[in-house]
């Protein structure tokens, strides 16, 4: 080894030993006769001190070295006159005797600080730079982190952990695939699994019972904070389980990450159907970290003469604790936040709850001091509270409000990063409906079994089918995912029929699959948890960006090496592929 000891290890403890630490130069001091130069590593940052007094020759060779110089030093550790308390390394500094220039550096494009001057375009270009950063770097050290926690947890309980095909073969379900043209079968293409679906069934026919893996999987859609098109699962599956050893058995997964990793203790995650979160909070991954559930006023305030109410389908509100000081700009910023474009609500009505102890709202002229306190009671409302209400559709108006909601829970200061709230989801609808293609698709995926009670209402009301499909939800985020499988080949082949798949199309795509159960197939199902989701809740984050090394920016495009790409002639011409642009 070049060195040895690294730039975070040296303490009091090590005073008088002669030691050798490579690293690259943080920054330099020059005071005249002294020179101090911070040299970093991975593991931390030591102070260098060169005098003029003892070596003016090296003294001179360390005014020349720059930011990110790569150098190798020797010296003896000894005790720092100006202590450092924010420094591992703070009490002691290097006296050094010997300096070798391993590599000389560029002036970085931006500053390699935690606070740094670079924008995200920039950082992303030079990733690499990015990366000594310590924000940046500490965000794949708690990934590791996860990784070998997650490893333990599933290891103990006799998961084996298998690589299933990243090239595979493209289905029409789910996001669009991004596909691999075969040079040795013109014409034809692999697919990049947008999940190890269907490989992970196929290895509890197999008998493997308890399977896991950290995988990458590939969908080619649009992008967003938290997603990419290559990201990493915890895909794991069992056999001969229920639903509830599965909830029981991931459930117990995610409390030891959080007590290993955060050392944060999760209490039991309490569970809450898919009708209730829609109902209550207008969305199937609700955040629990505080209450400001819906609260319906159909009976309140229909019949009144206000047309808003009168016509709407569902009138829906929400209690602001503490909000009633609100000024009309504020309220006037909240109409404007949930009229654009991306919400598309037309309107909201407001009410105070004064400190007087009357009930004031937008809408005065058409309901009376005692319906208002109708709506009070409602909401249990306190002196300083605001109602915040909206009316339209039930399934827009309903998303609508949860959009208001989050707002207001940021507003107040609710959503602290430093909290967690987690909440289980269970019995979604097995199907929804496709206005653009006028057909059901599955909600989940094809294979996810329906609840064995529902069954026979596929034929005579499949919108109201449940499926025995499970969700993980943390701070307002789905981490994870899973079902019950199907496992009989007339099932999936039942499934397949109201998903629209005539019987030869389903046997071109998934014939392996049903021909497999025909050889004893187990009962089984899983779960799959995003893992750059999970580890940027972790860090406190809002983007999985800052917790992959070499991410792609928001157009899909990795601008470090300027990916994708246009490739030669020859080689279209070897895959028999011919570009119209």
């Amino acid at each position: 080894m070049l060195r040895t000891v690294t730039c975070g290890a040296l303490t009091l403890s090590n005073l008088g030993e002669s030691v050798t630490l490579c690293g690259w130069v943080q920054k330099s001091r020059d005071l005249g006769g002294m020179t101090f130069i911070d040299i970093r590593d991975r593991y931390g940052i030591t102070q260098l001190v060169f005098n003029m007094d003892d070596n003016r020759q090296l003294c001179e060779a360390a005014r020349i070295l720059g930011r990110e110089f790569v150098i190798k030093t020797t010296g003896t550790v000894v005790e720092r006159s100006n202590k450092n308390p924010k420094m591992s390394t703070g009490d002691v500094e290097i006296k050094v005797s010997a300096l070798e220039i391993l590599n000389v550096a560029k002036l970085p494009p931006f500053m390699i600080e935690d606070e740094t001057d670079g924008g995200d375009e920039l950082r992303m270009k030079y990733r690499y730079l990015d990366l000594r950063r310590n924000p940046v770097r500490n965000n794949l050290v708690l990934r590791h982190k996860m990784a070998q926690s997650v490893r333990r947890y599933l290891d103990a309980l006799d998961f084996i952990e298998v690589e299933t095909p990243v090239l595979i073969k493209s289905t029409p379900e789910g996001a669009r695939d991004f596909v691999v043209p075969s040079r040795m079968n013109a014409g034809e293409f692999y697919a990049l699994p947008q999940s190890p679906q269907t490989f992970k069934q196929l290895l509890m026919v197999s008998g493997f019972d308890r399977y896991f893996q950290i995988v990458k999987c590939f969908r080619d859609e649009d992008l967003r904070a938290d997603r990419q098109p290559e990201f990493t699962q915890i895909d794991c599956e069992m056999s001969f389980i229920e639903q509830e050893d599965i909830l029981n058995t991931f459930e117990g997964l995610i409390r030891t990450l959080f007590k290993e990793v955060r050392n944060y203790d999760l209490p039991e995650v309490p569970r809450m159907q898919y009708a209730d979160a829609m109902r209550l909070y207008g969305s199937d991954k609700p955040d629990t970290r505080f209450e400001m559930q819906f609260v319906e006023l159909n009976d309140l305030v229909k019949g009144k003469g206000f047309p808003v109410f009168d016509n709407a389908e569902l009138v829906i509100g929400i209690n602001a604790k503490g909000a009633a000081g609100y000024t009309r700009k504020q309220l006037d910023e909240l109409t404007d936040f949930i009229k654009r474009p991306q919400i598309g609500a037309t309107g909201l009505i407001y009410a105070r709850h004064n400190d007087d102890g009357t009930i004031k709202s937008s809408v005065d002229k058409f309901f009376n001091e005692d319906d208002l306190k109708q709506w009070s009671e409602a909401f249990e409302t306190e002196k300083g509270d605001l109602l915040l209400i909206m009316a339209g559709s039930t399934d827009k108006v309903r998303k609508q409000l949860n959009e208001l909601r989050l707002e207001m829970g940021n507003r107040l200061g609710l959503r602290d990063k430093n909290k967690f709230s987690a909440l289980w989801v269970l019995d979604f609808p097995l199907l929804e409906w496709d206005e653009e293609t006028e057909r059901y698709h599955a909600m989940h995926h094809p294979f996810t079994s329906p609840k064995p009670e529902d069954i026979a209402m596929l034929d005579t009301d499949p919108k109201n089918v449940r499926a025995n499909a499970y969700d993980m939800v943390v701070n307002g985020t789905e981490i994870g995912g899973g079902s019950i499988r199907i496992h009989d080949r007339a099932l999936q082949a039942l499934m397949f029929k109201h998903l629209g798949f005539s019987t030869e199309e389903a046997q071109k795509q998934f014939g392996f699959l049903m021909d497999a159960f025909e050889f004893g197939a187990p009962p089984h199902g899983g779960i799959a948890f995003g893992f750059d989701r999970l580890t940027s809740i972790f860090a406190g984050l809002d983007s999985i960006r800052d917790v992959i090394a070499f991410p792609k920016n928001n157009s899909g495009r990795d601008v470090m090496i300027d990916s994708p790409s246009t490739i030669d002639d020859k080689q279209l011409k070897e895959l028999k592929i011919k570009t119209d642009l």
